[in-house]
């Protein structure tokens, strides 16, 4: 292993999932979740993004640590995870660092596919200047290797390689 694959591969403490949402249809509004069953090559069930199989944007995953900076730029005190249109929100681990790696939340295996860059409802959702508030902090898409069920307060790991 290289130094360079043995600094990437070391993470402190393991993240935690804080949030769950899908959107049932597209633009729709975002349902909040406690728990939810995600399936291997398509994505969180009752989401309209989990359908075709081939999507690299199954799942999408934004850093907790991330919206006080999203809320700054746009001039707010805060932003709730709903209006981002992300599924996942979750703490405590550099996301940026799992975009090309495989990683657990609860019984799920998911795999960093890239980042998530914003969408146009983002200016629409957190007014002027939003899509560019959401630029390099708009975290990432995965895919599902593995599905099973994630419940909020799950560990977020790296799995090893």
């Amino acid at each position: 292993m290289s130094e360079m694959d043995e600094l990437t591969s070391n993470f402190p403490r393991p993240g935690r999932l804080e949030w769950i949402g899908i959107a049932t249809k597209r633009r729709g509004s975002i349902q909040t979740l406690q728990e939810a069953t995600l399936q291997a090559g398509t994505g969180i069930d009752g989401e309209h993004h989990a359908t075709s199989g081939k999507s690299k944007r199954q799942v999408t995953l934004i850093q907790k640590e991330h919206l006080p900076a999203v809320a700054a730029l746009i001039g707010r005190e805060s932003v709730s995870p709903d209006l981002l249109r992300r599924n996942l929100v979750v703490s405590g681990i550099n996301l940026v660092a799992l975009k090309e790696r495989q990683f657990r939340i609860g019984d799920v295996l998911l795999e960093g596919t890239g980042p998530c860059a914003p969408c146009s409802l983002m200016e629409y959702n957190l007014g002027d200047g939003g899509y560019n508030a959401m630029r390099g902090h708009g975290g990432i898409c995965a895919q599902v290797v593995e599905g099973g069920a994630i419940r909020v307060g799950d560990d977020v790991t790296a799995v090893s390689d």
